[in-house]
Parts: C-alpha cells; sequence; structure tokens
C-alpha cells in the first residue's frame, strides 16, 4: 500500500552514486546535458548539499522565491554581521532551524542553502521535517573539486583554507551511499556543471491534495463485505448501477456527476468483500469515486502480500473469499490497495476525509505518523471491558476549519461533533450503512439485511451520555474561546467574560440541556436629527436601503420582557432531544426561569401546547417541540422589583419634591423676586416627571394566575430537524397568527369554566406592516404607523428585513457581510424610561451616543444564535449547540451602554 511518506523517487541515479569510485572526482561532461525535471512536493522541505562553491545559492535563486531559501550564511549574518564568521556557526543554525520550522508549520515550501555534506547537519533537518509531518528532499550537486576551488577562489568575500573543498568533498561522497536511508524521501544528484545547469524543478501535488475537487461529493462509511447494502445505498443515492456479463456490479456513477468518496474498511467480516472491492476499484477507476484505506485494507493488504499478520477480527472471511477469486483480479486488489493515498483534501480544503480521523494539524501532511492516525486513530493506551483499546476523543478538540468525515469506529448514529462526523454505524454488526451529501450536510443510511458478524462490544449502550457522545463539561466554555460560525466567521470570547457568563449559568440558569437558544441583544436605529427626536423611522429605513434590502417588516413592540418558549408536544418529545422530559421551559435571555411560580410557568405552557396542535402547528413541521421568541407581559410580571426600586421611586421623589419647589417659587414671585425662568424650568421638568410615571405605569397591570399574563410570540425559532429563524418574517407573522386565532377559540370554549380569568386570550398577535424602502409613499406610510404606536403609549417597533437572513450588497451587486437582523426604534415618551424624565433637554449630548459596540455585538450574538439552531436542527450532540449559547451569554458581559 502507497504511504504519501515514501513517495517513490523517479529517475535517483542512485545506482551511479554508489559505483563511483570512494575519492575519485568526477569529470565535467563535455556536451551540454540533457534537461532534467526533479519532482519537488510542493509543500516539503528540500536541502541543498554540496561543498562550497558548487553553486547551491545560484541554484536556489534560480529555481524558488527568495522567500522559500533560508541560506546559512544570512542567518549567520543576522546573528554576527558577517556572513563568513565562522565561530557564528551554531547560533546561526539555530536561527536558521526556528525558521525553517515556522515556515513548515504554516505548510510552507522551504529550501535549505548549506552545505549540508556531514550526517548530522541532515539529520537536524531531517528530523524538523518529520516534527512537522511534511517530506525531506535532497538535492546533491555534485560538481568536481577543482571546479569548486576555483570559484572560491575568485571571491574575494570568502578565502577558504586548501583543505577545506577536499574534506567537504569526502564527507559528500560518503554521503551518497545513504542518503534515502537517513530518510529523504527524494534524492535527486546533479553530476557535473552541465547537469546543474540543466537541471528543472518539477512541482508536484501532494497525492493527498484534491482541493480543486469540489463535489458534490457522496461520503460512504464502512461497508465490511456488505455488498449488497452498498448497492441498495448507491441507488438510494441516485447512483446508476453498471454489472458485468454474470451480472457482478463493476461500476456506479451519478447522473448529476456527484462523486462518491469511500472512508475505508471496504473488506472483512461481511459475506461479500470481493464484490465490494470489484464496484469500489471500478467506481475509482472510472473516476467516479475515490477511496481512502481503512486499517482492514491496510493489514488485509499485507496478508496478500506473504507477510506475517495475525488472522482475526474478520481478516479470514475476507481471505476465503478471495481464495475463489483469478490470480488477475487478486493483483488488482494488491495493486489498489498499496495505491491508496491516507487522507484527502477536497473542496478547497474544506474537507477532510480518512478513515480514523485526523487532527487539523496533520490535514495535507504526508508522513508515517501522519498515515498512522489516518488508519488507526489514537488510542488512551487503556483497553475497555471487553478487551478493546480506548480511542482518545480526538474529536472533542477539534476546532478547525474543514469538516472531517471518517468512520472507523461504530456508533449506534452518525451525528455532527465539532465540525467532525463518524459515518461507520455497524452494518456489519446488523446496524446501518450511512452516506453523508456534502455539500447539503444530509444523511442517508440503509438498515442492514442481517447481522453479518457479531460485535464483541454493545453497539447501543446505556451509559450516562452515551447518545449524545458525553454530557455537558465545564471546559466547553472555561476560558477564552472561539466559536465558527457559519455566517460570521470566529466569534472570539474572551476568558473574562466566559468567566462572568459561566457564574450566571452555574447559579441561575435552567438546566443548560434546554437552553438551545438566547436571544441576542439589539441595537437602536441610527440616532435621529429631527428636533425633539432621539430615534425615528427616517434612519432605519435609509440604513436598510443603503445595504440593498428593498422589503422590510415593522413589528409592533410589546410592553413586556424577551422571552424564549420551548413547549413540548408531550413529555417524551423533549426527553428524546433534550434529554430532560416536561411540558417546556420559559427562561429570559440571559437563561433565568422567567417565572418563579412552576405552576404559572406549567399553565402558559399548556395554552401554548393546546394552541399548537389546535392549529396544527406541531403537525406541519413534523416535530413534537417548538422554540418561540416572545414578549411575555406585563413587564411588571418579571421586573417587579425593578419598577419599586427604580423607576417608582424616581416618579415619587419627583412628585414629592417638584410641587413643593414650585409652591416656594410661586411665594418668591409674589415678593417681587424675579424667578420666572426658574419656575418655567421647574414645571418643565413636573411635566417631564409626569410623562415619565406615566410612562412606565403603562408596561404594569396586575396580575392573578394567568388572568392578565399575555404572550406575544413573534418567531417560531426552531422545531425538530429544522431551523426556522432563517424563514422570512411573513411566515413567521402567519404562523403566530395562526396560533393565536387557535388560543382564541380555546379560550371561548372554556369561558363557561372560567372562573379566575384564566380563560381569556394567552397569546396575542404582533401587529406588522411590511414597508418599501425604496418608495416614499410607503416609508411615510411607515413612518405615520410608527407615530400611532408611540401616540397611542407604545414603546416603538422594530425595523427588520422581511427576508429574515440577508447579507448588503456592496456595489455590482456583490455581497457584503451580514445586515443588522432587526433595529428598534423606540418612541419618544418610552425613551424618558430610558434616559430619565428630562432626557429631551439633553439631545444634543445624546446624540453623541457611540452605536459601533452595540451593532457588532447584536451581529456576533445573531450569528452565534443561528449557529446554535443549525447545530440543534443538524442533530448534533447538546454541548455542541450549547458552546453556541453559552458565547452568547458571555458576549453580554462585554462592557456598552445599556440604554442602548
Amino acid at each position: 500500500m502507497t504511504d504519501e511518506a515514501a513517495t517513490p523517487t523517479p529517475g535517483t541515479p542512485l545506482e551511479a552514486a554508489l559505483a563511483a569510485p570512494a575519492e575519485a572526482p568526477l569529470a565535467a561532461p563535455t556536451a551540454p546535458a540533457a534537461p532534467r525535471r526533479l519532482p519537488v512536493t510542493d509543500v516539503s522541505l528540500v536541502v541543498l548539499i554540496g561543498t562550497s562553491g558548487s553553486g547551491k545559492s545560484t541554484f536556489a535563486r534560480r529555481h524558488f522565491l527568495p522567500t522559500q531559501v533560508v541560506s546559512s550564511d544570512f542567518c549567520r549574518g543576522l546573528v554576527a554581521d558577517d556572513e563568513n564568521d565562522q565561530s557564528a556557526s551554531a547560533e546561526a543554525f539555530d536561527v536558521l532551524h526556528y525558521i525553517v520550522g515556522k515556515r513548515l508549520a504554516a505548510g510552507r515550501l522551504t529550501v535549505v542553502d548549506a552545505t549540508n555534506v556531514q550526517p548530522e547537519a541532515r539529520r537536524q533537518l531531517v528530523k524538523i521535517a518529520r516534527d512537522h509531518d511534511v517530506l525531506p528532499i535532497a538535492i546533491v550537486l555534485d560538481v568536481p573539486p577543482g571546479v569548486c576551488a576555483e570559484r572560491n577562489r575568485t571571491r574575494p568575500d570568502r578565502q577558504l583554507p586548501p583543505h577545506v573543498i577536499p574534506r567537504q568533498n569526502r564527507e559528500l561522497r560518503r554521503s551518497l551511499h545513504g542518503l534515502e536511508r537517513e530518510g529523504f524521501r527524494k534524492v535527486h544528484i546533479l553530476r557535473g556543471e552541465a547537469e546543474v545547469a540543466a537541471a528543472e524543478i518539477e512541482s508536484e501535488k501532494r497525492y493527498n491534495d484534491l482541493r480543486h475537487l469540489t463535489g458534490p461529493f457522496d461520503v460512504v462509511g464502512d461497508i465490511h463485505g456488505c455488498r449488497s447494502e452498498l448497492e441498495t445505498l448507491l441507488t438510494r443515492l441516485g447512483y446508476v448501477l453498471s454489472r458485468d456479463a454474470e451480472g457482478r456490479p463493476v461500476d456506479a456513477e451519478h447522473p448529476a456527476g456527484r462523486t462518491a468518496v469511500f472512508v475505508g474498511d471496504l473488506v472483512d467480516r461481511g459475506p461479500d468483500t470481493p464484490g465490494v472491492l470489484r464496484l469500489v476499484m471500478g467506481m475509482v477507476a472510472a473516476g467516479h469515486a475515490l477511496c481512502v484505506p481503512g486499517n482492514h485494507e491496510n493489514k488485509l493488504g499485507r496478508a496478500m502480500d506473504g507477510k506475517k499478520v495475525t488472522v482475526s477480527h474478520g481478516l479470514q472471511e475476507s481471505l476465503d473469499q478471495l481464495a475463489g477469486e483469478s490470480e488477475e483480479f487478486k493483483a488488482e486488489v494488491r495493486a489498489f490497495m498499496r495505491g491508496l493515498v491516507s487522507h484527502y483534501l477536497l473542496d478547497g480544503g474544506a474537507l477532510v476525509v480518512c478513515h480514523a480521523g485526523l487532527p487539523e494539524k496533520y490535514h495535507g501532511r504526508a508522513s508515517g505518523r501522519v498515515r498512522s492516525h489516518a488508519l488507526y486513530g489514537e488510542t488512551t493506551g487503556e483497553t475497555d471491558e471487553y478487551g478493546l483499546p480506548v480511542r482518545y476523543p480526538w474529536a472533542e478538540e477539534y476546532r478547525g476549519r474543514a469538516l472531517v468525515v471518517y468512520g472507523h469506529t461504530p456508533v449506534p448514529t452518525a451525528s455532527f461533533v465539532n465540525n467532525t462526523i463518524c459515518l461507520d454505524t455497524g452494518c456489519v454488526f446488523g446496524g446501518s450503512l450511512t452516506a453523508l451529501r456534502y455539500p447539503e450536510r444530509e444523511l442517508v443510511s440503509v438498515a442492514a439485511e442481517r447481522e453479518w458478524y457479531a460485535p464483541v462490544r454493545p453497539m447501543v449502550t446505556d451509559a450516562p451520555g452515551a447518545r449524545e457522545g458525553r454530557p455537558l463539561d465545564l471546559a466547553d466554555v472555561a476560558g477564552r474561546r472561539i466559536v465558527e460560525t457559519a455566517l460570521h466567521g470566529r466569534v472570539a470570547v474572551r476568558e473574562e467574560n466566559a468567566a462572568a457568563a459561566l457564574e450566571v449559568m452555574s447559579r441561575f440558569a435552567l438546566d443548560p440541556r434546554l437552553l438551545a437558544y438566547l436571544p441576542p441583544t439589539m441595537a437602536p436605529t441610527a440616532t435621529s436629527r429631527r428636533e425633539g427626536f432621539l430615534e425615528h423611522p427616517d434612519e432605519a429605513f435609509a440604513a436598510y436601503r443603503a445595504d440593498g434590502v428593498r422589503q422590510v417588516v415593522c413589528e409592533e413592540k410589546h410592553m413586556g420582557s424577551r422571552a424564549v418558549v420551548l413547549v413540548a408536544r408531550d413529555d417524551a418529545a423533549l426527553e428524546k432531544r433534550f434529554g430532560v422530559a416536561g411540558p417546556g421551559a420559559i427562561w429570559t435571555r440571559t437563561g433565568r426561569a422567567f417565572l418563579a411560580d412552576d405552576a404559572l410557568t406549567a399553565a402558559v405552557l399548556g395554552r401554548v401546547r393546546a394552541a399548537a396542535e389546535r392549529s396544527g402547528l406541531f403537525e406541519e413541521l413534523g416535530t413534537g417541540w417548538l422554540l418561540l421568541d416572545a414578549e411575555l407581559m406585563p413587564w411588571s410580571l418579571k421586573a417587579v422589583e425593578l419598577l419599586r426600586r427604580q423607576y417608582a421611586a424616581v416618579g415619587a421623589a419627583a412628585g414629592a419634591a417638584l410641587p413643593v419647589v414650585l409652591s416656594a417659587l410661586e411665594r418668591a414671585a409674589g415678593r417681587g423676586l424675579d424667578v420666572d425662568g426658574l419656575t418655567a424650568r421647574q414645571r418643565q421638568r413636573a411635566a417631564d416627571a409626569g410623562a415619565f410615571t406615566e410612562a412606565y405605569r403603562r408596561y404594569c397591570w396586575p396580575t392573578e394566575g394567568l388572568s392578565g399574563v399575555r404572550l406575544a410570540p413573534f418567531q417560531v425559532l426552531a422545531a425538530e430537524g429544522a431551523n426556522l429563524a432563517v424563514r422570512p418574517h411573513d411566515e413567521h407573522l402567519a404562523w403566530i397568527d395562526r396560533l393565536a386565532d387557535a388560543d382564541a377559540l380555546l379560550a371561548d370554549a372554556n369561558k363557561a369554566a372560567d372562573a379566575d380569568g384564566s380563560a381569556a386570550p394567552l397569546l396575542h398577535r404582533t401587529g406588522r406592516l411590511v414597508v418599501d424602502t425604496a418608495d416614499e409613499a410607503s416609508v411615510a406610510a411607515g413612518v405615520a404607523w410608527w407615530e400611532e404606536l408611540t401616540g397611542a403609549g407604545g414603546e416603538g417597533m422594530v425595523v427588520k428585513p422581511l427576508d429574515s437572513l440577508v447579507r448588503a450588497q456592496r456595489g455590482e451587486g456583490r455581497p457584503g457581510g451580514l445586515v443588522q437582523p432587526g433595529v428598534k426604534v423606540r418612541g419618544r415618551e418610552y425613551l424618558r424610561i430610558i434616559y430619565g424624565p428630562d432626557y429631551t433637554e439633553h439631545l444634543d449630548r445624546l446624540r453623541e451616543r457611540a452605536l459601533g459596540h452595540k451593532r457588532s455585538l447584536a451581529l456576533r450574538e445573531y450569528a452565534l444564535g443561528l449557529e446554535a439552531l443549525d447545530r440543534l436542527a443538524a442533530g448534533e450532540p447538546l454541548w455542541r449547540v450549547h458552546e453556541a449559547v453559552f458565547a452568547v451569554l458571555a458576549l453580554e458581559s462585554e462592557p456598552v451602554d445599556p440604554r442602548l
């Protein structure tokens, strides 16, 4: 089986080198040499070897970029200001090795320009290459010593003692016998000046680098000889099978040009290893499939080559089945398995396929260590109760950009973990054969026809956390974190913010298994310059128009607090997905239980459940649970202490003090004092205080049980297997209307039994108006609607792109970044609650408020929220969902003006 780390060396003339006399200099050819092509892998360490004056630096300049060449002379100059100061050689090579290591770590072709004629010098470079899992390549410039000596004599900056070049030449000639044994995977020897001059470097891609192939792909898990199930799966995926004269499948092609990718372990244990090989080999040969090796192919190939192996784990079944095949077929199988490459980079590096999984540092690298991990994975050194090795959970620590698809370790169901997925669902053990459609990220499975081979370890375990891979863990969220989002790239969470969020989560939040989503913060519209206004709809419409958003929906802001509602159709539905049985939960923006009264929470959830059932929403969305974004009213239901201590106190103080002040001023005026200006100002303050009190009182009303409680959902966030938050807002509002109508009908039906007012409608519609930002009349209608809402005492409105998920247009239709998912436009009187009773007297100063950080925070939290819903919909483990949710809570600790 071919190993990328042991790439064959085309045209390496080692035989001639070994045949040359140990001390005999080679004469320069009298005729020009034919062009000599030297294959060099695109990511590798090229070590130039030759005596001083052999032309290594000239060769490097001619064939490689200046940035690719690391010269010992240059490094000597860095540390000693003199490239010829041999006393600085030790320090210079320390620098050289450091630079080489950094370049190789970054995946850069690196060329070392030094004599490198001594084995110890080469040994250190080979070790660095191995440490970074790249191929070391030797290029030897074997130029006659007389030529080298003459070149050195003509260099005024370098005069070497007479013994140096002969000594280096002797060391060079001794080296030619063992460069490959030293670890060089390719060795190119150029003899004489003519061959050096005629040489041409030919860059070649690594065998595993197929980034130019962009798919679409169908990645198939471990088959283990289950040929019939493979045929069924390929047919279900849309492939058309081709058969030979005996009716055996020998190829399969997808009419839409999709490519199958097999993760290895085609053989052993199952009923028809030759049939699987015949089909997969035919697909690969026809260009309809790719295949990486599994550990079972590795062992079978060694056995077929006559090497000593332990016959176990189903190998005997393959050997027995292959014994009935022709010698020609078996030779094809051996050649096929030898040619398999440990892993592939596909789709620009966004997809990595291997057998046993691969950490990011090994992607695209080539070494025995990489191949071993790709074939066998990594173990902890322990064995379980079945005597099998315990696998190191590398996927739990994976944070790479590329999706890694692998197999090797059977799992009951395939699920995404940290942008990785294991597709070995134990077909040969009676489970299923699974494929991942990429880039769709859809899973397609077919059940095994029977249990073909009894597993040593049971496929399903009742261990805690087994269904999700493992339970939630402090390590998932502690410290500085980087969360990868599909819509906004990487979002960083500071360590101090994570600590603050951990405090909230551990002391106050609901069971984190239920917290599938936290609402993002929302930025206000740009500050208005209109007389008397801090916020106005004009700026919101103009901003969306500038971003290329034509249609927006204006939604009424309710007089309550943000609430997320998770409602289950039945208790078992929540247990199945979230691991917690019950009717559901209601929580705040910080993950705390919204209501302290469990009975009231159950009553609210019961009404929402009944409305969803009656409206047919559970049935239509094919789900046992719904996740809603809503406002729960009144505001005093959650914030009664805030109202008493802050807002009521301000109103009471103003109500007590200002009448006394005005009375005193009136008496002073009666005595002839000029206090008209001061009196007018205090009367305005009294009026402002009255307006302040009136504003916050609108958000307070008495409740008892369900009586007086109102829930106004405005978005259906998610259902089983679906992130609904990316749907257009008119769809959401239509669903909400159906829920509200169903709740009203239920309330009417229950009026006869209403003893405490709980039969009054609970669910409320959200008022809305669609505005065309490019139509002046439509914009004017939007402004008028806002004025009507706020004039009647309403809080204001939220303006959102109708299509929900929108990117800004940046010239010639090119998409830019995400636009704000919504901006709030609050009414003039409501802003008194936020900025204080007399804020209108300070508008010039308040207009200088900075919105940049708030807007950035809103976009990051929005992207994290959608990422959590995507992971939830994809069936990823809850700890993966919780990673994004926790990041939203952590970002809430960033310092930002709370009035925004």
